[in-house]
């Protein structure tokens, strides 16, 4: 018998994500045979009782998307089980053991990183790190290098590197997958992938949200460390790393080290040319009045809710291409995208009536829908003597070619990673090194910050974050991407 345990079952990403995650994976027929499911947190209750909860969360998610089934949650429910567990207690997880068996087990610790470095040891202790276990870690895994060194290495004690899957759910993303087909699949795209043809790239994380009551969290790591040093860094290292020689996890990951090691570091002198922290205040969002940071947390902060970078790859292919990222709270819409701005045309021949026609532009949207578009130059219609250009976007994702009338179901990111973490498959997870640099990073850029005395700036809430982030492109001549603003 296989069994997927989820420490911290009944808690929110538990019941938001995963169990519909592995309802969906269910309903498809995806789910290894055999398997069980098992619930594990310390709430005193009974499996019934935990398995309502279940039903309750996944029919609601699963009735918006129009996949509930009768007979797949029937199918769920029978490989559904509960214990009541003190998680950091060998003696409490022996227990668990005993229920699960000797067969292959993947553990999700869908807890708060704090406690992994005691959950891992009483894992140890209790038989639930043999070499036929694996684990599963949500992030953040730390604040900074040291913290995340310290976690890891109680994880490296009783784990080998090959069982511990690093997860960030951006990388389940469908879109996020396609980008690496696009670019290492099509001959088009693959020889104007460099500074050459390239001007600059642009991604971008919107949130519409505020901070609220996650308050205690998001003051001790702040935009740079919730989403920079992970989805951000993560979505570069996919535009920006060479051709692996395979899709092995090894050589795929290995690419990605290479670009994080290659990020110029950026010093205390450099800091308020090539970043910008941004707080927000009162404002309206979403047509509604919205709280500053400072009210929501009862008190000033100089915790960042937004933050942008300018990032310089140190290599042959993007030498001379800038990365510009912006990540932030209380943005006018929820907006995650990666822009490729294509140089324009050395020469131009059409003399426009609007003036310079538009350089090619790719947009690869993950939400709030997933596409990739590519804008072109077209001639406009028409019998003027001189020939005028206008941009057309072409849709390069699901039923362009007519075949299609309806998009498929949005997967939840967690299918294809909780798939991929039961079969070993650890493509779309994060190594061990990969995180090391990626908070070298980080960390370099919270010291300059420090050492500078950079302060946030203010903006007001629902727009797009502080004057200074458009300064921030102005000074080099360019403009963030408001096409689908």
């Amino acid at each position: 018998m296989s069994a997927l345990i989820l420490f911290g079952g009944g808690g929110d990403l538990a019941m938001r994500m995963l169990l519909p995650s592995l309802y969906f994976l269910e309903h498809d027929g995806l789910l290894p045979e055999g398997l069980k499911i098992i619930g594990a947190a310390r709430s005193e209750e009974s499996a019934d009782e935990y398995v309502a909860k279940v039903h309750d969360a996944v029919k609601a998610k699963a009735e918006a998307d129009k996949a509930w089934d009768a007979d797949s949650w029937a199918r769920m429910k029978a490989r559904l089980d509960y214990l009541a567990i003190d998680a950091t207690s060998a003696d409490s997880l022996k227990r668990l053991k005993a229920k699960v068996g000797d067969g292959e087990v993947t553990s999700f610790l869908a807890v708060s990183p704090s406690l992994y470095g005691r959950i891992v040891t009483a894992m140890k202790d209790a038989g639930l790190a043999e070499r036929n276990c694996r684990i599963v870690l949500e992030k953040p895994v730390g604040r900074d290098l040291k913290s995340f060194l310290e976690i890891d290495d109680a994880v490296g004690h009783a784990f080998r590197e090959d069982q511990v899957f690093r997860i960030d759910h951006y990388l389940g993303k469908e879109t996020v997958q396609n980008l690496t087909a696009l670019r290492f699949g099509n001959t088009i795209f693959e020889p104007l992938w460099n500074n050459l043809t390239i001007d600059h790239v642009q991604i971008t994380i919107g949130e519409t949200v505020g901070v609220g009551d996650r308050w205690p969290y998001y003051d001790e790591y702040g935009a740079l460390r919730d989403m920079l040093q992970n989805h951000m860094l993560q979505l570069l290292c996919l535009v920006a790393m060479e051709p692996p020689s395979d899709l092995d996890p090894e050589s795929l990951r290995n690419e990605k080290v290479k670009v994080l090691r290659s990020l110029r570091p950026i010093t205390p002198e450099e800091a308020e040319r090539v970043t910008v922290r941004g707080q927000y205040v009162a404002g309206v969002s979403e047509g509604k009045p919205a709280k500053s940071y400072e009210e929501e947390r009862g008190q000033p902060s100089d915790t960042e809710t937004f933050v942008a970078i300018r990032a310089d790859i140190d290599n042959w292919r993007w030498a001379g291409v800038p990365f510009f990222m912006r990540t932030g709270k209380r943005l006018p819409e929820k907006r995650t995208e990666i822009v490729i701005q294509f140089k324009p045309v050395p020469h131009s021949i059409f003399d426009n009536d609007d003036g310079e026609a538009p350089a090619n532009r790719m947009v690869i949207e993950l939400q709030p829908e997933e596409d990739i578009s590519l804008t072109v130059m077209n001639k406009r219609p028409g019998l003027d003597k001189r020939m005028q250009l206008q941009p057309i976007t072409m849709s390069l994702s699901w039923g362009v070619d007519g075949k299609s009338d309806t998009p498929p179901r949005r997967r939840i990111a967690y299918e294809r990673l909780l798939l991929d973490a039961m079969h070993g498959d650890s493509t779309l997870f994060v190594r061990r090194d990969e995180a090391e640099q990626a908070w070298k990073w980080v960390d370099e850029v919270a010291d300059a910050w420090a050492e500078s005395g950079l302060k946030p700036d203010e903006y007001v809430a629902g727009t797009w974050g502080p004057d200074s982030a458009d300064m921030l492109m102005m000074r080099t001549g360019r403009d963030w991407n408001t096409t689908n603003a």
